[in-house]
């Protein structure tokens, strides 16, 4: 077994790993950002090693830099976490090439079904059944065009060949819509995953989305561990996971898993890893592959008892798994909501900010895993995932009542999240019947009764002062803890700040055209000007897009809150935006 491993992710993920890793006695080591230099995974690790600049790409993204905190620290083995660097073969090749346990997949496995397209061909090959559509990246619109008449039909989804996670998923309705959703796909296919092809598949108008958790080990075992249900998503990504599935009976979950565990045999698969699928009118489809731990994966670990990260590591470690499929027993119920730094009632706009107080629910059943505290900033550079609350009962209804009762306890002072969100739909008629609750989530009318009072969003003036004298100190690019006799040098939470005064208050984010002058169109978040889809002089109406905004790994768009004439854009493509800044003036036509 390994001595020591670096978990090369952070936040929440980050700290689920190092806690098993405390409790099977291996070392941990963390790495950071700039931005992340106080972070709570940080200082829960043995080590912690800067990587570099604040963006992903100088940081967490950053193979040769991961392998040179290797060296050092002395790590012979990396956790990826989910995210960054998780599912990225090169990363995994090169952590094989420097000697180093890669701790899930091999490389071919996540190259192979790191590609949509290819990863299709290889479950068809299979026998695994696919949703119906190409197994090859289409080239054009017109080609799509052609192929969509022949033999698709409308609606059709068009998906990057490299994307996950919602990315790189767009849908036409019918053929005035294909070119925009051909555009939108490749363009986030190749800023997030540096893949701009794409693939068409049959669009289900409201399926379930339903997938089964695997472990493989190197010895020829594979196992499921039941399924999940993830069909409570905005923009095609997740907010609430719950297991097992309540549109799964026996007979179905037993096809599931048979599916799931031919799929990962295909691919030489080992560790943990997560079939996705799409249940419609009784049939099952493979969507994907995910080759690393999910997010959701907590809720099939307090319906089975099973420590998939721990499974996970075990495999990388060359030992066996140390259950069988016999020993797979789902009991009872769980439910995960993803506390996201978001507001619904602005059609889910990232919220960042600084936590100014915060308190966990606990009680029996409540397990939440996190990566803030009071003071923690929640930046717009990363994803906006604050915590992942998740309980336990013995049925779902049960559960249910557990889950609202757990929000309810729930405190983060500061910020905007989805906390009111979850405790609204949750007692809704749709979530009591196990729908998909897609209609509420693209009800605006619904989501704007969900709008937080401005007051509650408003931390306290100034910031808690610290009350012990333990620091921790950065000395060449390495994380030490000190104690000094003395005063604290001014910083929150024990952290080594530069004395000043209280902290400003954060200005209150404003929707678009709810504040300046009645002209302004106002950002509503701070992010990057992705993309400016008006000019100077054009006529817009109250509702058309105006641009899109890319903050915390979303695209955002923004449109105009009123009609009239665009007199003047104060922003460019490619520069940073504020909350609150003016990015057009529209003046009303006399």
């Amino acid at each position: 077994m390994f001595e020591k491993v670096l978990v090369a992710n952070r936040g929440e993920i980050a700290i689920r790993v190092i806690r098993t890793l405390e409790e099977m006695g291996i070392a941990s080591v963390a790495v950071y950002s700039e931005l992340d230099r106080d972070a709570l995974h940080v200082a829960r690790a043995d080590e912690a090693y800067l990587l570099g600049g604040p963006t992903a790409a100088e940081s967490y993204l950053n193979i040769e830099k991961l392998l040179e905190v290797c060296r050092e620290s002395g790590a012979a083995a990396v956790h990826p976490g989910y995210g960054f660097l998780a599912e990225n073969a090169r990363f995994a090749q090169a952590c094989e090439d420097a000697g180093i346990t890669f701790i899930g997949p091999p490389a071919s496995a996540i190259e192979a079904m790191g590609s949509k397209t290819r990863a299709r061909e290889l479950m068809r090959e299979a026998g695994v059944p696919i949703v119906p559509g190409t197994t090859e990246p289409v080239s054009g619109v017109d080609e799509a065009r052609g192929l969509i008449a022949d033999e698709i039909g409308y609606p059709v989804a068009v998906k990057a060949a490299g994307g996950g996670g919602g990315k790189g998923f767009r849908v036409a309705q019918d053929e005035s819509e294909l070119e925009a959703a051909f555009d939108g796909a490749s363009r986030e296919g190749e800023k997030f995953f540096s893949d701009p092809t794409v693939y068409l598949e049959r669009y289900l108008p409201d399926p379930r989305h339903v997938e089964v958790q695997v472990l493989a080990d190197r010895h020829g075992n594979v196992v499921h561990l039941g399924e999940r249900d993830c069909s409570v998503q905005r923009r095609h990504q997740k907010l609430i996971e719950e297991s097992p599935a309540p549109a799964v009976d026996e007979a179905l979950r037993a096809r599931i898993g048979e599916i799931g565990v031919e799929a990962a045999r295909a691919v030489g698969y080992v560790g943990a890893g997560t079939i996705e699928g799409l249940l419609a009118d009784g049939a099952y489809f493979f969507l994907e592959m995910n080759t690393r731990v999910q997010v959701e994966h907590c809720v099939t670990e307090m319906v089975t008892g099973i420590d998939i990260v721990r499974e996970g590591i075990l495999a990388a470690a060359g030992e066996p798994l140390s259950i069988s499929q016999d020993d797979v027993v789902l009991s009872g119920h769980a439910i995960e909501c993803r506390i996201n730094a978001e507001d619904a009632s602005r059609r889910f706009t990232p919220a960042p900010g600084q936590i100014t107080s915060y308190r966990e629910p606990a009680g029996p059943g409540v397990r939440v895993d996190s990566g803030v505290g009071p003071g923690s900033e929640v930046t717009p550079m990363y994803d906006p995932m604050v915590a992942k609350l998740i309980v336990w009962d013995r049925d779902r209804e049960h559960a249910t009542r557990r889950m609202l009762r757990a929000l309810g306890e729930y405190e983060i002072g500061g910020l905007k999240t989805l906390i009111p969100f979850h405790t609204a739909l949750l007692a809704t008629e749709q979530w009591a019947r196990g729908g998909t609750c897609r209609d509420l989530i693209e009800d605006r009318e619904w989501l704007k009764a969900l709008a937080f009072p401005e007051a509650e969003a408003e931390g306290p003036e100034g910031t808690p002062e610290p009350v012990e004298h333990s620091y921790t100190v950065e000395v060449s690019g390495r994380k030490f803890d000190v104690r000094v006799i003395g005063p604290p040098f001014g910083g929150a939470n024990g952290s080594v700040a530069p004395a000043a005064g209280p902290k400003p208050r954060r200005a209150e984010r404003a929707v678009a055209g709810s504040s300046g002058a009645a002209d302004e169109l106002v950002s509503p978040l701070q992010g990057n000007m992705w993309k400016i889809v008006v000019e100077p002089g054009q006529e817009v109406a109250e509702g058309q897009l105006v641009c899109i905004i890319e903050a915390m790994k979303m695209e955002n768009e923004i449109a105009a809150h009123k009609s009239g004439v665009i007199a003047e854009l104060a922003v460019k493509e490619g520069e940073p935006v504020t909350s609150g800044a003016t990015i057009a003036v529209i003046k009303s036509r006399e």
